[in-house]
């Protein structure tokens, strides 16, 4: 039977993850969001590419926080604060400090936050400093913050919630159980933005568990995307120095880089890169055909869909899912940056008319 929609994450997918009744369920009413038909984005493809697609967005900014990453906390924290933590510590890009702080502050924990000053978005700084997290800036990338995290972690017994804890990708194999539970399968292939490449691997592990327990046929083909300048695991080496207007997978040296190659192959997936304007230009079709707005890494899974639908290296007919991995109002700069400021005007009914009816 499969799972009631609307409950807790950890109480609709009880049955998969592991908790008893001795752990202390941690909560902001995550997960069940919205898995959006997108019509229009089908219907620009096919003009484009000649081949009919049918394309659901997994809209993950729907979640508390607004970000994929509250799915993996509350099963981080309950873990943590049944275990009997003193305090939690993560590096971040960002999303992973707003969702770190605000399941901490729910767990009357505290939070440690290690970012790369300047790599991120003002809307994730703002909700990590507002919960009460204690935000350290350093003067590197996000690779060396998380190196200092692990450490930390290891001498004064702070619990670790990056994706290096297993409870965080216990948490996010819930979206594949959700989408399978949506569409009464896995869909035929799955596309994905890739950073630290954690939810890949969930991805991937939520839908074969869903298999193994009948509760759904096939397996998807894992599709996943980075970003051109931080794409270690498509050039096969760490990257120094990432570079991307995609904050969220500004990642040189992902935490869960065997993992990820796993996922791929076994799936008969890829792991290939999109460029900045490729992901800006997903970005803007997701909003203004979808009505859908994320964040620029989140438009990594679409930059990928439209790259390889015009290349012609999809199945026609086929049935895919792409996640959006955080919400547009997460980066508001860069959208105002990219879409220009509004028109401003005396308040004036004539000149507000000429420029309504501006053709």
């Amino acid at each position: 039977m499969q799972a009631v929609a609307n409950q807790p994450l950890i109480e609709r997918y009880r049955r998969f993850l592991p908790v008893s009744e001795r752990t202390p369920v941690i909560t902001l009413k995550e997960g069940s969001t919205p898995l959006i038909r997108a019509r229009r984005l089908e219907h620009r493809l096919e003009e484009e590419a000649g081949v009919r697609l049918e394309v659901h967005l997994k809209v993950e900014g729907a979640n508390p926080t607004g970000s994929f990453k509250d799915r993996g906390m509350t099963m981080a924290l309950s873990k943590a604060v049944e275990e009997g933590t003193e305090g939690v510590i993560c590096a971040s890009t960002g999303n992973t400090s707003a969702s770190a702080a605000a399941y901490a502050a729910k767990a009357g924990v505290p939070c440690f936050v290690v970012i790369p000053d300047g790599n991120i978005a003002m809307g994730k700084l703002a909700q990590a400093v507002m919960h009460g997290a204690r935000v350290l800036a350093i003067r590197g990338n996000f690779d060396r913050a998380l190196e200092m995290v692990v450490r930390i972690s290891e001498r004064i017994g702070m619990t670790l919630v990056n994706s290096l804890n297993p409870y965080r990708i216990d948490g996010q194999k819930s979206a594949a159980w959700e989408i399978a539970d949506d569409l009464g399968d896995a869909p035929d292939y799955h596309f994905i933005p890739v950073g630290n490449a954690g939810n890949i691997t969930a991805y991937w592990a939520g839908y074969r568990i869903y298999r193994e327990a009948g509760l759904s046929r096939s397996l998807p083909k894992m599709m996943g995307f980075q970003a051109a300048g931080a794409a270690p695991i498509v050039e096969g080496a760490p990257v120094a120095d990432p570079k991307t207007i995609a904050t969220a997978i500004k990642i040189g040296n992902p935490a869960s880089w065997k993992k990820a190659v796993a996922a791929r192959d076994e799936s008969g997936g890829v792991i290939e890169k999109v460029t900045d304007d490729e992901i800006l230009e997903a970005y803007r079709l997701l909003a203004a055909l979808e009505g859908v707005f994320c964040e620029p890494a989140s438009a990594a899974s679409v930059a990928g869909l439209l790259k390889l639908s015009r290349a012609r290296r999809l199945a026609a007919g086929a049935r895919l899912a792409c996640t959006l991995t955080g919400h547009g109002l997460k980066d508001p700069e860069r959208a105002i940056t990219f879409a220009g400021e509004p028109v401003r005007l005396e308040a004036d009914f004539d000149a507000v008319l000429k420029e309504v009816a501006r053709p």
